[in-house]
């Protein structure tokens, strides 16, 4: 396996289909789905040569911290559909190739017990806001408690995005599978509906300031997708925004994150850092990205593939392909560092203008 792909078609063989479906699938036509993918593909690189780069390294940091390349793991559910070591075997592939990983909400672990089968992995915690403050509150404690770096809060799920790849496979959750970070009880044969119950469709711009207000970790928000709410999350205490927009989970035919990432750059790139998420599927892809603007991308679904084609090795290999894939493009692109990448290294092609 010498691709993302690759790692794919792996995991298409070794995966239930409807945990294929759950992980792979988008909203309704999946028209956003596969226009995140496509948007790549219409800017082209422009490279520069006879430019020194005998010595070239694929580190940065993000939110001050050091990472050996910039591209992070995106918070993504449930990895103990694909691995039984689930989320714990990522941490520790990342923690290996030198980058974060964002724990989910929906994930099979608590903040501690990932920090304790993973130690001194570089961790961020993705929030969903339950309606019960006083759970979310506590959830909140323990990531910070645990060591965790960053608190990511989603913004883009008022209610759950009606995903018919799940309909199709009537998609539900093992009763042995531990959701330990969301309150209550947990309708396992209908997941969908379950945290469309939990999570709260009331959180406005005051919730991230209240959170700010009760956790010293740097606050980034996630599903950004316009100028304006960009500077919104600014305005109320973010230290950095996620373009997102779910991996076309969530609202059918809003753009691909490419295309919402320069205006959002434009707009507050230079009062938090920005990234980006989505189709990410190679190392130019991350090259693109920064050239747009982002200080790093994340990526999930290739993650996800790498661990259920070869759990904790499979995402080390998904990383490290991807790491190399970014060190030789900035090389051919005539770029020592990340930093060294900007708008002038890419065009839109022909046929986009």
């Amino acid at each position: 396996m010498i691709n993302v792909e690759d790692f794919e078609q792996a995991a298409v063989e070794r995966l239930e289909p409807g945990a294929y479906g759950y992980y792979a699938g988008g909203a309704g036509d999946e028209r956003t789905l596969r226009a995140n993918v496509a948007a790549y593909a219409r800017w082209e690189l422009r490279p520069r040569v006879l430019v020194d780069v005998s010595e070239v390294t694929t580190s940065t940091t993000v939110l001050g911290e050091e990472v050996a390349f910039p591209l992070l793991v995106a918070p993504t559910a449930f990895h103990r559909l694909a691995d039984p070591e689930g989320e714990c075997a990522t941490a520790r592939a990342a923690a290996r190739a030198g980058t974060v990983m964002c724990l989910s909400t929906l994930s099979s672990v608590s903040p501690a017990e990932l920090a304790a089968a993973a130690p001194g992995a570089p961790l961020w915690f993705q929030l969903y806001c339950s309606r019960d403050r006083g759970f979310t509150q506590e959830l909140v404690a323990g990531v910070a408690e645990a060591g965790f770096r960053a608190l990511v809060l989603t913004v883009d799920v008022p209610v759950i995005g009606r995903r018919e790849r799940d309909l199709r496979t009537a998609f539900a959750l093992p009763e042995d599978l531990p959701v330990p970070n969301l309150p209550g009880e947990f309708a396992r044969t209908d997941p969908h509906a379950a945290i469309s119950s939990i999570v709260d469709a009331r959180l406005t711009w005051r919730d991230l300031e209240w959170l700010g207000s009760i956790s010293s970790l740097p606050l980034v928000v996630k599903g950004v997708l316009t100028a304006e709410d960009a500077l919104l999350a600014a305005e109320h205490g973010a230290a950095g925004v996620i373009v997102s927009n779910h991996g076309g989970r969530q609202l059918d035919g809003v753009p691909a994150t490419l295309d919402v990432l320069p205006e959002v750059v434009e707009t507050v790139g230079g009062r938090v850092e920005v990234l980006v998420d989505g189709g990410i599927r190679r190392g130019t892809d991350v090259l693109k990205a920064l050239a747009l603007g982002a200080h790093a991308a994340l990526a999930g679904r290739a993650v996800l593939w790498g661990l259920a084609a070869g759990g904790e090795e499979g995402v080390l290999q998904v990383l490290t392909l991807l790491r190399d894939e970014i060190a030789s493009g900035l090389m051919l692109l005539g770029c020592a560092r990340p930093e060294d990448v900007t708008r002038a290294h890419v065009r839109l092609t022909a046929s986009s203008v």
